[in-house]
């Protein structure tokens, strides 16, 4: 059997008919969480931030990075979620050993290049494979870095506390390195409690 199979025969064991009650398209706390895509969060950060199905918008990407800041999809995913699904605050969550902080962009362009990527196209689509994959050399430091590129945002209502926390995969403990609202000069702790 393979993936896909194995992915059809699952699913065909997961669906009950009426067994999921239909939620709504808003997200119950009225937030969204920006991360990483890394499998160790899968079902451990949600949990570990008290949250279950339809509490919170999740945007993923390798490293929670945004390389295009104005008009990349996470912005694009961002402004969809607060004017058009109710989110009131955003968390940029990275997390502790994060692969994206130790790329060897040579070793990717061979990597690629084996497996039948044209060399000219790497170079002329993407000549700065570190910066167009958003590497970075700290996690933490890139938290602090994604929460300025969208507050600085012009599409990014100033309202919107954006926190930046890292995750620990290991333990799923969470560390703030941005609380939004002492960003913003206000508190609004007990607002979602």
């Amino acid at each position: 059997m393979n993936l896909l199979e194995s992915i059809l025969t699952a699913n065909r064991k997961f669906v009950h008919p009426g067994a999921f009650p239909p939620l709504p398209k808003n997200p119950k706390k009225q937030f969204a969480i920006f991360t990483c895509m890394d499998t160790r969060l899968v079902d451990f950060l949600e949990p570990a931030m008290g949250i279950k199905r339809g509490d919170a918008k999740v945007i993923k990407n390798a490293g929670n990075t945004l390389v295009d800041p104005l008009h990349g999809g996470v912005i694009r995913s961002l402004v969809a979620a607060i004017f058009m699904l109710g989110v009131e605050e955003i968390f940029v969550i990275g997390h502790e050993d994060c692969g994206m902080a130790n790329v060897d962009p040579e070793q990717l362009k061979r990597d690629m290049i084996s497996r039948g990527v044209s060399p000219q196209a790497i170079e002329s689509h993407v000549p700065d494979l570190a910066q167009w994959l958003g590497a970075f050399g700290c996690p933490e430091e890139n938290v602090v870095e994604v929460v300025g590129k969208i507050r600085a945002n012009p599409l990014i209502p100033a309202d919107v506390p954006i926190h930046g926390l890292i995750f620990c995969p290991n333990d799923g403990h969470l560390e703030v390195k941005v609380n939004g609202y002492e960003a913003q000069g206000y508190a609004q702790q007990n607002k979602h409690d």
